[in-house]
C-alpha cells in the first residue's frame, strides 16, 4: 500500500515474478471488474464518499487468493473494515516515497482519480490526509530513496521480508551457540536470561542508511521513534501501527512538557545539551519508562495473559519514580495482574527523588526503603531472579512471575537509542552539522544502559566519532576502560551529589563486552564468573583496544563537580544538575573539534536540597522541597520549572516500608505482594 504514484502496481509485479506469487491490482482486477466502469467514472459518478464505502465493500467480498500479491488502490486503506479484512490474509507493507516524488509522478501521469480530486482539494493535501492512515495500517515500511526505480523499491522490499521472517532473536550474554534465541516480546517478558547473563541481539545489530536518516531530521520525536524501533522491533511481533499507537502515547503533550520531547540546547562554545528531563518525572528514564509498560502489557497479552507480573526494580534515584509512573500511566486492563516493587537505598538518593517515589499513588505499587545502598539492591533483585526454587514456588503457589523493569530489561533500553539518534538529527536540523558530520557524545554514567544506548545509535551508522564516558567519584568504569580490570576488590561505594551513577557493578558493560567479543558468550560467562567470585576480571590487551578506539573516559570529583555547576550559570545562566555537571566536567578535559552532545538527564530540581547551597549563599537547611524548587527557579529560568516537582511537593506520602538490608526480609515481602495480588 502507499500513496498513489508510489510504485504498489509496478513493484507488485516484479515481487509476483519474483516469488512466483498471482498478483492482483484492486483498481483492475477488483474494482473495475465489480462496477463495470473504470475507476474515474465511478468517482465523479457517485462522489468521494460512496466511492470509499462501495470500493472497501468490494474489496471485502473479494475472495483473496493464497500465495498472492495484492497492490492496494491508494484510497483502501480509508475503509478500516476493508483493511481489517485484508490484513486477516497477509502482511501489509508501505511503500514509503518521499511526497516531492509523489507530486512529480503524478503531475507527469496527469492522474484524475483520485479521492478529493472531484471536491477541488490540493494534492498535497491529500497526500498528507492519507499519510496518517499508512501509518495506522502498516506492518511493515519500506522507506524509498528519491528518485528510486521500482525495481530497487522491490529489491528493499524483499530484503525487508527476508529480514522479517530470518529474525536471529535475541540470546543471552552468558550462553552458547546452540541456545534457542528468544523473541522480542519473550525477552521482555523474562527480564533477564535464565542463567543470568542479559538479552542482547544474536547476530549483527541494525543499521540505518543515510538516505533513511536523512528523511527523519524533519520529523518530530514520535515519528523518529517509530521508524528508528522498527530496526529493532520485529513488526510480525508489533505491527508499525501497533507500535505507532504506544509511541504517540508514550511521548505525548500530556507526558513531556517540551513540545520538542528531547530538544538540544546550545550551552557554550562547542558544547550542546541534549535534554532529558522533560517528562513526567524530570528524568531520562521517562524516555523508556512511558513506552516500557506498554511492550511488556503487549507481551503478556500475546505470550502469557493467564499469569501475574510482578516486576522488581532497584532504583539509584530516578529509575524508580519513572518505572512507577510509567506503569501507573500506562496501566491498562491487563495491569490488574501485574505488580512493581521498588527498591531503593534510604540514604543513597536526593530528598526529593525519596518523596517523588514514597508519594506516588497507584493500586499496583509498592515501595520499599533498604538501609544499604543501590548495588545491594541490585545484586538483591538478580539473586531473587536467579533463585529457580523460589521461582517455581512463586508460579506454583501464587501463579506468579518475576519480571525486570531496569536497564537489565532489553525493552527498557531500546527507546533510549531514540534520544541520542534524534539529538543527532536535531544538530542536523539546526544547521550545526551536515548530515554525516561526526559528533561526540558525553555521558553521566552509572549502569552503562544510557551510554551503550548511544554506543547503538553509533553502530546502526550515525557519525558518533568518540563516546565520552564521565563517572563521579565512583570511578571504577573510568579505571576499567584504562587498565582493562574492572576490580571492586578495595572499592567502597561513595555517596555523592550525583546519586543516579553512584554505581560499581555496571551492569550493562556486560552488553558491550559481548558485542566487542565478537559475541563470545562463553567469555562473557567467564568474566563475571571471575567478577562475582574474586571481585575483578580483565580483559586482553586486543579487547581493550577495541574499547578504546571508540570511547574516552573520565571522572569527576565533588569539588569539580559544584565548581561546573556554579561556574556554568555565571557563564551562561544554565542551572545543570550534579549528573549533568560530572558530564559536561569531563567533556570539558577532551579537546574536541567537533561539537559535543552532552546528555542532560535530570532536571535540577530532584537534586535542589544538595545544590541550593551551592549557588545559594542565604539559604539554611530547614526548607521544604517547595521552597527549595522556587529559590532554585528564583536563581535560574533555564532550564524552567519542572512543574511536575512542583505538584509532587504537595502529595503525602503514602509508601513508608523501610527494612534491613536482608534479602530473606526481602524475599519474605516480595512474597506477601504476590499473595495480596
Amino acid at each position: 500500500m502507499g500513496n498513489p504514484g508510489c510504485g504498489k502496481t509496478t513493484v507488485g509485479k516484479i515481487l509476483g515474478e519474483k516469488l512466483n506469487r498471482t498478483v492482483i491490482d484492486v483498481d483492475d482486477d477488483v474494482l473495475e471488474p465489480t462496477w463495470r466502469m473504470s475507476v474515474s467514472e465511478k468517482l465523479f459518478d457517485v462522489g468521494g464518499e460512496r466511492f470509499l464505502e462501495e470500493e472497501g465493500q468490494a474489496l471485502c467480498n473479494f475472495p483473496t487468493p493464497t500465495k498472492s500479491v495484492i497492490s492496494l488502490s491508494g484510497s483502501n486503506p480509508l475503509h478500516q473494515k476493508a483493511m481489517r479484512h485484508t490484513k486477516q490474509n497477509g502482511v501489509m507493507i508501505f511503500l514509503d516515497v518521499p511526497q516531492t516524488d509523489i507530486l512529480d509522478r503524478l503531475e507527469k501521469m496527469k492522474v484524475d482519480r483520485i479521492v478529493g480530486q472531484e471536491a477541488g482539494i490540493g494534492m498535497a493535501e491529500i497526500l498528507n490526509y492519507r499519510q496518517s492512515f499508512y501509518e495506522k495500517q502498516h506492518d511493515i515500511r519500506v522507506t524509498c530513496c528519491s528518485g528510486d526505480t521500482p525495481e530497487i523499491i522491490a529489491s528493499k522490499l524483499l530484503s525487508a521480508l527476508k529480514n522479517v521472517h530470518n529474525d536471529p532473536g535475541y540470546v543471552s550474554t552468558r550462553g552458547s551457540d546452540c541456545d534457542q534465541p528468544s523473541t522480542f516480546l519473550d525477552t521482555v517478558l523474562q527480564g533477564l536470561a535464565k542463567d543470568g547473563g542479559l538479552f542482547v541481539r544474536s547476530t549483527e545489530l541494525p543499521t540505518m542508511p543515510r538516505y533513511e536518516q536523512q528523511r527523519l531530521i524533519d520529523m518530530n520525536y514520535s515519528d523518529r521513534a517509530l521508524r528508528i524501533l522498527h530496526r529493532w522491533i520485529n513488526p510480525l511481533e508489533i505491527p508499525g501501527g501497533q507500535l505507532r499507537d504506544f509511541v504517540l502515547k508514550a511521548y505525548s503533550k500530556e507526558a513531556f512538557q517540551d513540545a520538542h520531547v528531547a530538544p538540544v540546547r546550545h550551552l557554550e562554545k562547542n558544547q550542546y545539551l541534549l535534554e532529558l528531563f522533560h517528562g513526567p518525572t524530570a528524568s531520562f528514564k521517562d524516555y523508556a519508562l512511558q513506552l516500557m509498560p506498554q511492550l511488556f502489557s503487549k507481551a503478556v497479552r500475546n505470550n502469557d495473559k493467564h499469569s501475574k507480573y510482578l516486576i522488581l526494580v532497584a532504583t539509584s534515584g530516578d529509575t524508580g519514580g519513572a518505572v512507577l509512573d510509567g506503569f501507573r500511566r500506562h496501566s491498562g486492563t491487563v495491569f490488574n495482574d501485574t505488580g512493581v516493587i521498588v527498591l531503593y537505598p534510604l540514604s543513597g538518593i536526593s530528598e526529593l527523588q525519596k518523596h517523588q517515589m514514597t508519594t506516588m499513588d497507584g493500586r499496583n505499587i509498592s515501595v520499599v526503603g533498604v538501609n544499604s545502598n543501590f548495588d545491594f539492591c541490585q545484586s538483591t533483585i538478580k539473586q531473587i531472579f536467579n533463585d529457580i526454587e523460589f521461582n517455581k514456588t512463586m508460579k506454583e503457589q501464587f501463579n506468579t512471575k518475576l519480571s525486570a523493569a531496569n536497564s537489565l530489561n532489553w525493552g527498557r533500553l531500546i527507546p533510549q537509542i531514540v534520544y541520542h539518534a534524534s539529538g543527532y538529527l536535531d544538530l542536523v536540523k539546526q544547521r550545526v552539522i551536515a548530515l554525516g558530520d561526526e559528533i561526540d557524545i558525553c555521558v553521566p554514567t552509572g549502569n552503562f544502559g544510557n551510554i551503550l544506548a548511544a554506543y547503538y545509535v553509533k553502530m546502526m551508522g550515525f557519525p558518533i566519532r568518540k563516546l565520552i564516558c564521565a563517572s563521579n567519584s565512583n570511578d571504577v568504569l573510568t579505571e576499567f576502560f584504562i587498565t582493562g580490570c574492572y576490580n571492586l576488590r578495595s572499592r567502597h561505594l561513595l555517596k555523592t551529589s550525583s546519586p543516579a551513577i553512584d554505581i560499581l557493578k555496571s551492569s550493562n558493560l556486560e552488553r558491550l563486552l559481548y558485542h566487542t567479543s565478537g559475541n563470545n558468550g562463553e567469555l562473557i560467562k567467564n568474566l563475571y564468573q571471575d567478577l562475582q567470585d574474586h571481585n575483578h576480571f580483565s580483559v586482553s590487551e586486543e579487547h581493550l583496544r577495541k574499547l578504546q578506539s571508540m570511547f574516552v573516559v573520565g571522572s569527576c570529583s565533588e569539588e569539580e563537580c559544584k565548581s561546573t555547576i556554579v561556574q556554568t550559570l555565571k557563564n551562561t545562566g544554565y542551572l545543570l544538575d550534579p549528573h549533568t555537571a560530572v558530564a559536561k566536567t569531563v567533556a570539558d578535559r577532551y579537546t574536541s573539534d567537533v561539537p559535543t552532545l552532552i546528555t542532560a538527564t535530570a532536571h535540577y530540581g530532584k537534586f535542589g536540597d544538595s545544590m541550593l547551597p551551592w549557588v545559594d549563599r542565604h539559604c539554611v537547611s530547614d526548607y521544604t522541597s517547595e521552597v527549595v524548587l522556587n529559590r532554585l527557579n528564583d536563581m535560574s529560568s533555564h532550564p524552567p520549572l519542572h512543574l511536575g516537582l512542583k505538584d509532587m511537593c504537595q502529595k503525602p506520602i503514602t509508601h513508608t516500608v523501610q527494612c534491613q538490608p536482608d534479602i530473606q526480609d526481602i524475599t519474605k515481602y516480595v512474597v506477601d505482594i504476590a499473595r495480596k495480588m
